[in-house]
C-alpha cells in the first residue's frame, strides 16, 4: 500500500507530532486548571521575564487575538499583570505574578516525568536530534 499524499505534508506531520506529545501533557494541565497556550505563555514570561505582548506572542506561538484572552484569563487567575513600561509610558509589558511562578514551578516537575517518558520510549540522542532539526527549520524558514 502506497502511503497518503498527506503522510508526508510537513505541516500535518508537524501538527501530528504536536497532538501525540501534547496529549499527556494537556491532560496533565487541565488537572490545573490552566490550558496549554496559557502554560507556554507564562513559561516564556516565567523564562524571559517582562516583556511586551507582542514579543510574547511570537515566543509563545500565540496569535495576538487568542493572546489578549489569554492574558485577561491569567490576570483573573492571579497569575500574570499588565503594567506601563518605565521608558515608554505608551507601551504595556507584561509580568508574571508570585501565584504565577508557584503554579509553573509546581507543574514543572509532573511535566518532566513525561518529557522523561519520551526520551525512553524515543531515545534521548534522537529527541536531540529531533529539536535540534526543528529549531534549525525556524531558523532557515521563519520569515515572520
Amino acid at each position: 500500500m502506497q502511503p497518503k499524499k498527506t503522510d508526508r505534508a510537513l505541516p500535518l506531520a508537524l501538527l501530528r507530532a504536536r497532538e501525540t506529545v501534547m496529549y499527556p501533557i494537556r491532560s496533565l494541565l487541565k488537572e490545573h486548571d490552566i490550558t496549554d497556550q496559557q502554560w507556554r505563555v507564562l513559561r516564556v514570561l516565567h523564562e524571559s521575564g517582562s516583556m511586551d505582548a507582542k514579543e510574547l506572542a511570537k515566543s509563545a506561538c500565540v496569535l495576538a487575538p487568542s493572546l489578549t484572552r489569554i492574558i485577561k484569563n491569567l490576570e483573573e487567575k492571579g497569575f500574570l499583570t499588565r503594567c506601563a513600561d518605565g521608558k515608554d509610558g505608551r507601551r504595556v509589558v507584561l509580568e508574571i505574578l508570585p501565584q504565577g511562578k508557584f503554579l509553573i514551578e509546581s507543574v514543572t516537575p509532573e511535566v518532566q516525568v513525561v518529557y522523561e517518558q519520551f526520551e525512553a520510549r524515543y531515545g534521548k540522542e534522537r529527541l536531540s536530534e529531533l529539536l535540534d532539526l526543528l529549531h534549525d527549520v525556524v531558523e532557515q524558514l521563519d520569515s515572520r
